[in-house]
């Protein structure tokens, strides 16, 4: 409330200061409600009738959340201020012509700015300031310029806002809310070759009033800017809305504000790497288990909530292997870059407390589930990501079991990973399974993979068979197959192999009698079928 203040939020009921913690932000869906972190925000999208809003209150009382967003302006009967005040959700209105959007961006920036440096004793400090918190950044260079202050990077997006900006003009009110540059007032800049002049210059910058929609230049007030860079990289802009002229001071303020932005700018993109990097670890420590897992899944937050393991593997197609092996390297590593992004996008969307990571080749989500519908539900989310991506990265995911502790997270992780491995084998028909699903075929590849290591080679009546048929050009490893697929129905095997039933019960007795194989023998029948499902018979 005290960065964003009335520009984007207004307290309707309820005592923010009561708030211990802001756990995560969270979208309203009333198809499909995701489990919410404790002090979840939620982002009531499309909520308005009293029965709805009062059902809603209800439910994140008994989640613990910590306040609810409502579209402005908010309707406060007493049925609704008597709902929020028995679940202890703070109720706030988002200001009109503020995108839901905006708001869950500039919410999760803000969320995001007390992880970036911190460290055992708290946050550090750049210049008196929190490392990173570029909101504080931006009230204090108002506060010596006395001017409303917008920070914006290279596109023009704003980054954060000081106060005060209900004293500016309509163009910078848009500009806040929209967090953007609006297109009609980029344009004019551009035209008068402002852009062009700051990032030239190192020096700030006055602008003359842009006119209003109307094209009155008196609706609108004079600005300065100033570029941020980090030796010759341009990070992005200063921008003052002021009331009097710019001034030597003034100058000289907006010089070294430039470069304390370009720090905490910097410690920003420095704090996402380390934090991806943290969490990375954090999730791997999660799944190897041992003495570490313990504390690694506390520092998650995943804590005593039953986590489900998804993991997500690239599929790749024969083509690959004709890429020139460097090109092919890289390419493979910005493709698993750029699917583990999506991937925690997607994750974090429908539940804010999963964590995600690549670890090797292969994406890893930790996914909090709740209910009875645990693994399905964590089917449907990881198929609903496959299906958004479709051919563009083909990949496929491995649905483990639910660990309900540190410890099942390990076990979890082996029977994703093994469920992975049978669909990669399957060319990702089907792209997502939980072993239940492909259990004979995870054994049979175990087992392929025993014999392998040891050497083991076909035995017994199919050894007799295989060596035959290479010897007479015969094919009666094929009829045998053929057979014990179609369960002994010799006109479906004959349909198979393209021959009269006549001949291929002729080729069944000729097999039995060379393989000195008994048919009619169970054990018989399973141990020539086991051979041929394990070992690589042609």
């Amino acid at each position: 409330m005290d960065d964003l203040g009335s520009t984007l939020l207004e307290l309707v009921r309820g005592d923010p200061d009561a708030v211990a913690e802001v756990g995560g932000v969270a979208i309203h869906d009333p198809l499909d409600r995701p489990v919410l972190p404790v002090g979840a925000l939620v982002l009531g999208v499309g909520l308005s009738g009293v029965e709805d809003i009062t059902d809603l209150l209800g439910e994140l009382g008994r989640s613990r959340a910590a306040a609810l967003v409502l579209r402005s302006p908010v309707t406060l009967n007493p049925r609704v201020s008597e709902a929020a005040d028995d679940a202890g959700v703070v109720l706030l209105g988002l200001t009109r012509g503020a995108t839901w959007v905006q708001l869950d961006a500039m919410l999760r920036s803000l969320l995001a700015d007390g992880d970036v440096g911190a460290g055992p004793g708290g946050p550090e400090s750049l210049g008196g300031l929190p490392s990173g918190d570029l909101f504080a950044v931006a009230n204090a260079i108002a506060a010596l310029l006395d001017a409303p202050v917008t920070i914006e990077d290279r596109s023009n997006r704003v980054l954060a806002f000081s106060g005060r900006q209900d004293e500016t003009d309509q163009g910078r009110i848009e500009t806040v809310l929209g967090l953007q540059v609006p297109d009609r007032y980029a344009r004019v800049l551009t035209e008068r070759g402002v852009f062009g002049e700051l990032f030239r210059s190192s020096e700030p910058i006055a602008v003359d009033p842009v006119p209003d929609r109307l094209g009155d230049p008196g609706a609108s007030l004079p600005r300065a800017a100033i570029a941020v860079r980090a030796g010759d990289e341009l990070l992005g802009s200063i921008w003052a809305v002021l009331d009097q002229p710019l001034d030597d001071a003034r100058a000289a303020t907006l010089k070294e504000a430039a470069k304390l932005v370009a720090l905490h700018l910097l410690r920003v993109r420095a704090g996402a790497d380390v934090g991806r990097r943290l969490r990375a670890e954090l999730v791997g420590t999660a799944l190897e288990g041992g003495a570490g897992a313990r504390e690694a899944v506390d520092r998650l937050g995943l804590k005593g909530r039953p986590t489900v393991v998804l993991a997500l593997c690239e599929m790749r197609t024969p083509a690959d292997t004709r890429t020139a092996a460097a090109v092919q390297v890289a390419d493979h590593a910005n493709d698993r870059q750029r699917l583990t992004d999506a991937f925690a996008m997607h994750l974090s969307a429908v539940q804010p407390a999963s964590a995600t990571a690549l670890i090797g080749t292969t994406v890893y989500g930790l996914l909090p589930v709740s209910g009875a519908d645990q693994e399905p539900w964590a089917v449907r989310v990881a198929t609903d990501f496959i299906d958004r991506i479709g051919d563009r990265l083909p990949s496929i995911v491995g649905v483990g079991p639910t660990a309900l502790d540190a410890e099942g997270l390990a076990h979890a992780r082996q029977y994703a990973d093994r469920t992975v491995r049978v669909l990669r084998e399957l060319g990702g028909a089907p792209r997502v399974a939980q072993m239940s699903d492909v259990y004979i075929s995870s054994l049979l590849s175990e087992l392929r993979d025993q014999v392998t290591v040891r050497g083991d080679r076909v035995t017994g009546p199919l050894a007799r068979l295989v060596s035959y048929d290479a010897v007479h050009g015969t094919d009666l490893v094929q009829t045998l197959r053929a057979w014990l697929d179609a369960f002994g129905d010799v006109n479906a095997a004959a349909a198979v192999l393209f021959v009269h039933p006549n001949t291929f019960r002729y080729r069944l007795r000729r097999l039995a009698e060379v393989g000195e194989l008994d048919l009619a023998d169970p054990d018989a029948r399973f141990a020539a079928l086991l051979q041929l499902r394990i070992f690589p018979i042609p």
